[in-house]
């Protein structure tokens, strides 16, 4: 059974967004799912709670969509597409 602290802390938050205190792998934060449910029109939404994303040095990085969300949006302005339609990395 859930500790007092847990019960609360899913009280005030969407389960989705807590961010667990044990450390975890790029591969295990990467399956995580912020929402798993049917929206209003029956269609099956899956949002993921962490967004995986390449560094400079060739690391991966997975950025939590609420605690990291203006360092997504940052990424996500670095897409380019060029005249072909192919997205471009700068």
């Amino acid at each position: 059974m859930a500790s007092e602290q847990e019960k609360d802390t899913h009280r005030a938050v969407n389960p989705g967004d807590v961010i667990s205190d044990q450390p975890e792998s790029v591969e295990e934060k990467a399956q995580q799912l912020a929402v798993d449910s049917p929206d209003i029109t029956g269609d099956h939404i899956q949002v993921p709670a962490y967004f995986v994303v390449d560094e400079p040095d060739g690391e991966e990085k997975a950025l939590h969509h609420v605690k990291d969300a203006e360092e997504i949006s940052d990424v996500i302005r670095q897409a380019r597409v060029d005249e072909d339609g192919e997205r471009k990395w700068w």
